[in-house]
């Protein structure tokens, strides 16, 4: 082989080497703040300075639509995220013929009660569940649709307006709304077409009020869709279309806003396809919610981003490590799910005796899995931590921090003995002081279905 030539095949190995090692060290770019499921159209409500994102939910082997629950996740720091559940689904509605399609709903308080709007496609109509709890357990106080119109009936999306109106919306292709009455089941007055709709408005309105302004956001024109919106001086329009907030593109296709403001931030969440992604260049409907802050212009505009960024929003306060942590609770993860579970006190499922305790847990963990937990306050120092697991193969947990190859602080070593499959707490001391604020790693070594993962915490 000529000199030349071998040299230019040495360099473009060496470029396909580097940047599969490139790759190979930052697999994910944009990262979905929900990586444990699939989760879509993004509800978020601020309450007691918590943020509790109510997500609809693609099962990990939808094709099409395959969505059967809605699912509760919280934050108070807008980076580490809780999951609590399913908190509702279809079948909280005896009135609903269908196992699938529990779309995108919105939640909202007054006066102490917990309204959990959501539509059923196909002409079913748009139902209300009420809780006296953000967690639910949410009921069905109609036995009837809220809301049957015609087959637009989806997305529905409400506010409450400063002189105590409530008025809710949804639709799609054309944007509907009505006047709820106080007691937020019931309406008054006619359903109305919004004739001044944005031309190119698709689903999922969103509406909100910031000072003088009114703004409808929504799934602009599919497909691809991004995040369009449109500002009135009124709740009932008319609308004048201002721009996009996040721009159309392949990355996104389906999309639906939920817009919040938190701690005096603002803050736009949507969904795209990145963690589907990660694993198939085939297209399901699979979907994980997005998020980042949002900016307003002087004139009350909002400032357009062509996609979520890399690395996400600032963390509003740091998280507590000397209080019991749900293993859940993560800024980002490789490899694991969650899982809920009631633990009786027999095994028999004719026979089970008494309920002990309800358990939302970390499974699917094998070897180089790991959770990542943003921003974590030591403060002076810690001594030692403890973590509840339920041991199936045994393993190890590497408690590293800053970054996934950082200082290795504590080894906790998850034996198998005669309580296998059982709950238990070990606990391991730190092998250096640690102070301050840190991002923590929790790495999972050995081989295959290690055990399973409920808290930590540290002392």
């Amino acid at each position: 082989m000529p000199k030349r030539n071998m040299l230019l095949t040495i360099t473009v190995l060496m470029l396909v080497l580097m940047s599969y090692y490139c790759d190979a060290q930052n697999p994910v770019l944009q990262r979905p703040i929900i990586n444990t499921k699939y989760t879509a159209d993004p509800a978020p409500m601020v309450y007691n300075d918590t943020v509790f994102l109510y997500t609809s939910h693609d099962e990990d082997d939808a094709m099409g639509f395959k969505m059967k629950n809605w699912i509760l996740y919280s934050s108070t720091d807008m980076v580490n995220w809780t999951e609590h559940g399913i908190v509702a689904s279809l079948n909280d509605f005896e009135w609903v013929p269908n196992d699938n399609g529990a779309w995108a709903v919105q939640c909202i308080e007054r006066n102490g009660k917990f309204y959990l709007y959501c539509p059923m496609p196909g002409g079913v109509g748009i139902g209300v569940l009420v809780a006296d709890s953000p967690f639910g357990p949410f009921k069905d106080p109609l036995g009837k649709p809220l809301i049957r119109n015609s087959n637009h009936d989806i997305d529905p999306t409400v506010l409450i307006d400063d002189d105590g109106q409530a008025y809710m919306y949804w639709g799609n292709p054309q944007v509907y709304y009505v006047k709820l009455n106080e007691d937020m089941i019931s309406y008054s007055g006619e359903i109305i077409q919004e004739p001044t709709t944005p031309d190119n408005y698709q689903e999922g309105p969103w509406v909100w009020k910031r000072k003088e302004h009114y703004y409808l956001s929504y799934a602009s024109s599919c497909c691809p869709e991004g995040i369009g919106y449109a500002m009135s001086d009124s709740p009932t329009g008319p609308w004048e279309y201002k721009g996009m907030i996040v721009d159309a593109s392949e990355k996104t296709r389906g999309n639906h806003p939920g817009i919040i403001e938190y701690k005096g931030k603002w803050y736009c969440f949507g969904h795209s396809y990145d963690l589907l992604k990660k694993t198939t260049s085939k297209f399901y409907e699979r979907r994980s919610v997005d998020m980042d802050e949002m900016v307003y212009n002087p004139d009350g505009t909002i400032k357009n981003r062509n996609y979520w960024s890399i690395e996400g929003p600032k963390q509003e306060g740091a998280l507590n490590p000397f209080q019991r942590v749900e293993a859940e609770t993560m800024a980002w993860s490789e490899g694991v799910k969650t899982r809920f579970e009631t633990e009786w006190e027999g095994d028999f499922d004719w026979d089970r005796g008494k309920r002990i305790a309800d358990h939302l847990f970390v499974t699917d963990i094998n070897h180089g899995d790991y959770i990542l937990v943003r921003g974590v306050d030591f403060a002076d120092g810690a001594k030692n931590v403890e973590v509840s697991v339920s041991p199936i193969y045994g393993g190890m947990i590497e408690i590293r921090v800053d970054e996934i190859g950082g200082p290795l602080i504590a080894t906790v070593d998850v034996n198998t003995t005669r309580q296998e499959g059982q709950w238990r707490t070990f606990a391991a001391s730190l092998k250096k002081n640690i102070k301050g604020i840190h991002d923590v790693y929790f790495v999972f070594k050995g081989e295959k279905d290690l055990f399973y993962f409920d808290w930590w915490k540290f002392n």
